[in-house]
């Protein structure tokens, strides 16, 4: 279950609950590299820590999928579209 979250510029640190860190660059999430810090900050463990989700992001990644080194399905297309309404 995941305990804290901390990032870099570069990447993301998922600290477990049993001592495990998960360093994940944030080059594999595309949503979290183009946030701002502010944003990446703004998130909630889901399920009992299963999960971590961003809300202002429309993001949301489990545990399983970190520890299983899973990138973001999400295509160039949605990346592009979801860009755009940023602005």
């Amino acid at each position: 279950m995941a305990e804290s979250i901390e990032f870099s510029e570069v990447t993301m640190t998922v600290r477990l609950d049993d001592g495990r860190s998960i360093i994940v660059p944030l080059i594999c999430y595309p949503r979290l590299l183009h946030a701002t810090a502010q944003e990446r900050q703004l998130f909630e463990m889901i399920g009992d820590g299963e999960g971590i989700h961003w809300p202002d992001l429309d993001e949301d990644i489990s545990v399983e999928a970190l520890l299983a080194g899973k990138r973001s399905a999400e295509t160039d297309a949605s990346l592009t579209r979801w860009l755009a309404k940023r602005g």
